[in-house]
């Protein structure tokens, strides 16, 4: 869900919180009366020096550890997450599902009641959306090619040829939580940022700018309530705000290396567009 709503181990892709936003970029229709309002600042805990500070690829490796090991992530190939979402102060709920396999492929589809279905995929090629608000629509440009940095299934595994640059900022405290600041330079330009707790290892959160529809779009994401389903432990509660509205997610179930690759394919509408 990303304009509103966004897509954690490769089970709940670290795009759970971040796809599902750009699901919820099909309600935009629904949020642009609503006043842009800034995350409040995160607040820094007890200033550490540098040189005090773990590596990033150190805080990283300790969270994949965490959540079930590297090994436990690349045993699986595809991932379907289900549950539900709501969209505060707007009375909109609705059910959730996210799929993604590997290499880079993902599907999020939105259902609610009174809207319809919401669908944003890629397919390892073309990223689209079709919803009741736009309609079909495919994603060219910047738009693209943040779609295929976030569709990787192993994406949580932070592959160096990813990022042109990883380094620790600061530790500071997140959402209530003791956590480590984590800069990630995308190669092909943008900043990802990532907070993992200091006591657990666990991702606790995240902030991401994302080329939409609407433009360039900040998404701050919370991630709570780890849980563990077959070998990886999981967020099951995700908040996330954008564009002055905030989304929550909550997992329901996860089910591994069961999705067809034709659970990818674009609809009819959507083909008729990249004839």
């Amino acid at each position: 869900m990303r304009n509103g709503v966004s897509r954690p181990g490769r089970a709940v892709p670290s795009n759970l919180t971040f796809l599902a936003v750009v699901a919820t970029l099909a309600l935009s229709a629904a949020l642009a009366a609503q006043a842009t309002q800034a995350p409040p600042a995160p607040r820094k805990a007890p200033a550490d020096t540098a040189a005090a500070l773990p590596s990033a690829r150190a805080i990283v490796d300790k969270f994949i550890e965490a959540t079930g090991g590297r090994m436990a992530i690349l045993s699986h190939k595809s991932t379907r997450v289900s549950g539900t979402m709501s969209i505060a102060g707007s009375g909109m709920s609705g059910a959730i599902e996210v799929l993604n396999a590997k290499p880079n492929l993902s599907l999020v589809r939105v259902t609610i009641p009174g809207i319809g279905e919401i669908l944003d995929g890629f397919d390892g090629t073309t990223g689209w959306m079709l919803s009741p608000v736009t309609g079909p629509m495919v994603y060219q440009g910047k738009e693209l090619a943040d779609r295929k940095f976030d569709a990787d299934y192993y994406g949580d595994l932070h592959d160096p040829s990813r990022y042109s640059s990883m380094r620790t900022v600061e530790k500071m405290t997140f959402e209530g939580r003791p956590c480590y600041k984590v800069s990630l330079m995308r190669v092909g330009g943008g900043e990802d940022i990532e907070f993992y707790d200091v006591a657990t290892g666990l991702k606790a959160g995240s902030i991401m700018s994302r080329t939409t529809p609407m433009g360039e779009v900040s998404s701050t994401t919370v991630l709570k309530d780890y849980r563990k389903f077959g070998d990886l432990l999981l967020p099951t509660v995700m908040s996330q705000s954008s564009m002055g509205a905030k989304q929550d997610v909550t997992v329901t179930a996860v089910e591994y290396d069961k999705l067809p690759p034709s659970a990818f394919e674009a609809p009819a509408q959507i083909r008729a567009l990249i004839k």
